[in-house]
């Protein structure tokens, strides 16, 4: 009768102590890059949300200015109209924070910068001194229907490449002129 244990009983013993630890280890590692993942597309997703409904606190707060007959005019010097304040045909940011909607709004001029974090990183926006992050959030409107009574608002959202590549996010809005707005357009 063998006093201890062979080196092939010992090579066996490790080898199944191997598989016991590597499998649930491998499991742990796609688990948690899935939840990554998914992180990622809910915070892309609701950044492109933000955007559209505060495209639409935009319209909105033109229809108050006109029903309360503020004489306001739009940021162009025009006459004041719902789409007012709303790029028409480039892309733009809007910095939800603003409580301005017209300073919220900023024209690209190209690529649009990437949304930056407060040191405590809770909120998203455009300000000196914040934190990069890695999403990129781009505003943009178009007339539809071949008149100027609806505009289509799209926000794409991109995640800069990291450890692994998500898609864009995209969204698309309808906005109507739905009360009479006297603004000529």
């Amino acid at each position: 009768m063998a006093r201890g244990m062979t080196l092939i009983e010992t090579l066996v013993a490790v080898s199944i102590l191997a598989v016991a630890i590597v499998a649930p280890m491998s499991l742990t590692m796609q688990s948690l890059a899935s939840a990554y993942y998914a992180r990622d597309q809910i915070v892309m997703f609701n950044l492109a949300q933000e955007a559209i409904e505060s495209v639409r606190a935009v319209r909105d707060g033109n229809i108050l200015r006109l029903a309360l007959n503020t004489g306001a005019t739009c940021p162009d010097g025009g006459a004041m109209h719902l789409l007012c304040g709303i790029p028409i045909g480039s892309d733009f940011t809007i910095d939800t924070r603003t409580i301005d909607a017209y300073e919220a709004i900023q024209d690209c001029g190209g690529a649009c910068p990437a949304l930056q974090t407060d040191p405590g990183e809770t909120l998203y926006g455009y300000e000196d001194g914040w934190n990069p992050t890695p999403y990129t959030r781009t505003v943009s409107a178009e007339y539809v229907g071949g008149g100027t009574d609806e505009i289509r608002i799209t926000v794409t959202v991109t995640r800069e490449a990291g450890s692994r590549q998500l898609p864009p996010i995209i969204l698309h809005a309808n906005l109507y002129k739905w009360v009479a707005d006297g603004g000529g357009i």
